[in-house]
């Protein structure tokens, strides 16, 4: 694998950093590997959250997950908005900076949303070349995610997977794989989770998420409000192995439990970096020549078929 994770360090497993969790990090200093802040809740503070923020940042390599980049829409790119995002950085000196491949607002409104974009050569162009003015603005490869989806364009010409690939390669930037955003927009559009996983160029991906989500029957929200659920478990050891391992971090966002609840949720990530996938391929029996003809009817099965679990 060439220059995997983009030069970038494996930092271990992490949480997101909130501030419900201030006391309890200022009184016992946990072994968590690193944290992860929302840029936009440090940006402009100051006072207590940016003084805690200090003293963790003396302790724990942090990363910087912006959620108002909007990369994808069409209006100009807020340079106040990069400004400030940047000297946040230059205060904290954070591994890597990232967002999501998405739009957040138009007309110079933000909709505090994550909003799909169409996967099209006309969307390529526009958004890779906002990507490379960021990325020059900042002086840093910039890191994208990819989002949870609910609807998609009639007018796409590419898959999601294609979209972030080529948009990678274009502008030489990093991916935050989300494997609980893969899993969530699969079943909500009928799709393939282990493909996505498979297509995208690993030696770019950077980072993970793992999250809980909500199971509405008929379609999954990415509420981060849980445990995470065997299947994205599934999905992640994966992601591990064709990675050969990235900085993983476990977001949980609503309802959020006591502190040691989340470092226990993280930790489980272990058991799947030791453990092996199935062979995708089987062992090829001996082909009956006579037979050649009909191999094509044989259908293999695939090794990872998922079925819906509801979160409880």
């Amino acid at each position: 694998m060439t220059n995997p994770r983009l030069g970038y360090p494996n930092l271990g497993l992490g949480l997101g950093l909130r501030s419900v969790h201030f006391g309890h990090i200022l009184e016992h200093w946990p072994k968590v590997d690193w944290f992860e802040i929302i840029s936009e809740n440090f940006m402009d503070s100051q006072g207590r959250p940016r003084h805690v923020l200090e003293q963790i940042a003396a302790r724990y390599p942090l990363v910087m997950h912006g959620v108002s980049l909007s990369i994808g829409s069409t209006d100009p790119l807020n340079m106040d908005y990069l400004q400030r995002l940047k000297n946040l950085a230059r205060d904290i000196k954070p591994k890597w900076i990232s967002d999501h491949v998405c739009w957040t607002g138009v007309a110079a409104r933000n909709t505090h949303d994550l909003l799909p974009i169409p996967y099209s050569e006309e969307t390529l162009r526009h958004v890779s070349e906002r990507v490379r003015i960021v990325q020059d603005f900042l002086e840093r490869p910039l890191i994208l995610e990819n989002p949870s989806t609910y609807v998609e364009f009639a007018g796409s010409t590419m898959s999601e997977a294609e979209f972030i690939s080529r948009l990678a390669e274009d502008t030489d930037c990093g991916l935050l794989l989300d494997v609980n955003n893969v899993y969530v927009s699969s079943f909500n559009h009928d799709r393939d989770p282990a493909e996505f996983i498979r297509s995208i160029p690993h030696e770019r991906v950077v980072q993970f998420h793992l999250a809980g989500h909500t199971n509405c029957t008929t379609h999954l929200i990415d509420t981060h409000d849980g445990h995470v659920i065997d299947p994205v478990w599934d999905l992640y050891r994966m992601a591990h192995q064709l990675t050969g391992g990235v900085s993983t971090l476990l977001e949980w966002d609503a309802s959020i439990p006591p502190f040691p609840v989340l470092h226990e949720e993280v930790l489980k990530a272990k058991q799947f970096m030791s453990e092996h996938l199935p062979s995708v391929v089987p062992e090829a029996a001996p082909v009956d020549e006579d037979a050649r003809d009909d191999a094509n009817d044989v259908v293999v099965p695939h090794p990872l078929h998922y079925v819906p679990v509801e979160v409880e």
